[in-house]
């Protein structure tokens, strides 16, 4: 299908022009990194934008490196190169993990983990893990530099809080301080290319501690505070489990439609509650299945 939007093409050479053109064009630009969504949406008339302003050239968006004790994945880097960052398996692994689910090896090699955040559906692999690690979104605009917690991202379905002349220069995630294991379970309708029919990411800290997040069983990827705060410094048990299962239902807000229904949704997120808890438990102890082993 051929792109029959006529649109202005812009490719600027540092983050001030990029910045000037989206002010320039007050929302009625579409930027363009890896173009694993956009080039959808223009074949299909969902985006009609009066211009595409291309960030790949702009060197400043490519990092993925650790400062002050801080890891920045910089807006151009693709799902490959986390999954091929033995840093980011090393001090994420639940973000590794959730990489690896991402859609197909040729669209992670294009598509950009902030890109996914930016796309903002409700199904985002990105987002569960980047949740649980505490990660904040820096956006640049014109003036000023904002830096937003993920936990305020979101503000609807595929919308955030972005302004119309920002742009998102880096995900920024704090090294963990505790000894940790994570998990990201996902359900597919099959093995292969497939959005989630429900996403949960685990993240289990020395002391009893937990973090959760839940993406595609809401109108956005948000943490599970309450079982969070269920199972805060208590020991992992059968009943504890049974218990945290229990509050899934008012953790979440499925709906019924192509790839699942809303009661399938509920009872597999408890399963997957199980499973992740049980998995993250296990590889903080150094046992447990391997990352990138689906305990589904």
């Amino acid at each position: 299908m051929p792109i029959a939007t006529d649109f202005e093409y812009h490719k600027p050479k540092d983050l001030s022009e990029a910045t000037g053109l989206l002010s320039r064009y007050q929302g009625r630009a579409q930027l363009l990194a890896g173009g694993t969504d956009l080039i959808v949406w223009l074949k299909e008339g969902m985006k009609t934008p009066e211009a595409v302003i291309d960030i790949k050239g702009i060197p400043e968006l490519w990092h993925l490196d650790v400062k002050n004790d801080t890891l920045s994945i910089g807006a151009r880097v693709t799902f490959t190169e986390l999954i091929e960052s033995g840093l980011v398996k090393e001090r994420f692994p639940a973000l590794w993990e959730a990489s690896r689910t991402v859609a197909s090896c040729g669209v992670r090699n294009r598509a950009t983990l902030v890109g996914n955040l930016c796309s903002a559906v409700p199904s985002l692999d990105g987002a569960p893990a980047l949740l649980v690690y505490d990660a904040c979104v820096h956006t640049r605009g014109p003036v000023e530099e904002r830096k937003i917690p993920l936990s305020e991202w979101f503000t609807g379905p595929k919308r955030t809080a972005l302004l119309p002349d920002e742009l998102v220069t880096a995900v920024e995630l704090p090294l963990p301080k505790k000894k940790s294991a994570g998990c990201y379970v996902k359900l597919g309708r099959y093995r292969g290319e497939d959005l989630a029919q429900v996403g949960l990411a685990v993240l289990a800290e020395e002391g009893n501690l937990w973090k959760l997040a839940f993406c595609a069983v809401g109108p956005i990827a948000k943490r599970a505070e309450k079982i969070e705060a269920l199972l805060k410094s208590k020991k992992l048990s059968e009943a504890l489990i049974a218990k945290a299962k229990t509050l899934v239902v008012k953790e979440i807000s499925p709906i019924t439609d192509i790839r699942a229904s809303s009661e399938y949704r509920l009872h597999m997120a408890q399963v997957m509650l199980e499973r992740g808890l049980k998995t993250a438990a296990a590889r903080l102890a150094g046992k447990g299945p391997a990352y990138g082993v689906s305990v589904l």
